[in-house]
């Protein structure tokens, strides 16, 4: 299963970017042109989101989006993913890791890490959330789509936003509740199969510096377990760093690279 992908840059080294939820392959452009003289970046869209197969609710939507992002690792790459896009990316250093020489994860949503830990902070984003969960479980999807953008959109409010851009957005914010089984309830078990421990190569994980406090105890969590692993924060930025701070955080990841290499963490499978 292949998922549709463009290709940014003309850079020595391969690189793969996942993008968020309710976002589309167009928007690593800004990033990618800060490491276009690094980076040949394949950037994908995630499953029913910009020209990719639609997802089904029968389908195991975590598993598709990873065998969709899996198809495109054709050797060792560095692999760099936003938010839902970076927990895909750590499965991929999970269960590929010959073929991930490195992994950037910007604001991973891997909240079953912060779960384990200190659910405090989980149950308070649940608070933060109730506009989100009260417009899904009334079946009201632009309402959900309002909630959620007004959490962890890059700022613009709702209305301001194109009409085919909102369309987009309620359309995606569908695809939400399929992922909770991965990023709640860590039905892989990642946790309890110290899957995360034995990741072998170096890992960046990027926030922003006006994030929700739930991706900071995210983060704590999964840094407590990678052994290979860097924090940084992006000064200004929040959630969506990547679009707002592309130059920031490219050079975050240039900065990542060239303590890396191009020698693979593993040959082999």
């Amino acid at each position: 299963m292949t998922p549709y992908s463009q290709v940014f840059g003309s850079g020595p080294r391969k690189a793969l970017a996942i993008h968020c939820t309710m976002a589309h392959s167009g928007v690593w452009t800004a990033f990618a042109k800060s490491l276009s003289d690094l980076l040949t970046i394949t950037a994908m869209d995630l499953p029913s989101h910009g020209r990719s197969t639609k997802w089904m609710p029968d389908q195991d939507q975590h598993g598709m989006a990873t065998e969709m992002a899996m198809s495109l690792l054709d050797a060792p790459m560095d692999v760099i993913g936003h938010s839902y896009g970076a927990t895909v990316a750590l499965r991929l250093g999970v269960e590929v890791p010959h073929l991930v020489r490195s992994l950037t994860l910007i604001e991973p949503v891997f909240f079953a890490a912060a779960l384990a830990d200190e659910p405090e902070r989980v149950q308070a984003h649940d608070v933060e959330l109730a506009d989100y969960t009260a417009a899904m479980d009334a079946g009201d999807l632009e309402g959900a789509a309002r909630a959620f953008n007004r959490l962890w959109g890059v700022g613009t409010r709702w209305d301001d936003f194109p009409k085919a851009l909102q369309d987009y957005m309620t359309e995606t914010v569908a695809f939400v509740p399929g992922s909770l089984g991965f990023l709640i309830h860590d039905d892989l078990d990642l946790l309890g199969s110290k899957a995360l421990e034995a990741l072998p190569m170096p890992v960046l994980l990027v926030q922003g510096e006006r994030t929700l406090d739930v991706i900071d105890a995210t983060h704590a969590a999964m840094a407590r377990r990678i052994a290979k692993v860097q924090r940084v924060t992006i000064p200004g930025g929040g959630h969506m760093a990547p679009i707002t701070h592309p130059k920031e955080v490219a050079e975050e990841v240039r900065s990542l690279l060239g303590r890396v290499g191009d020698t693979p963490t593993l040959q082999g499978s």
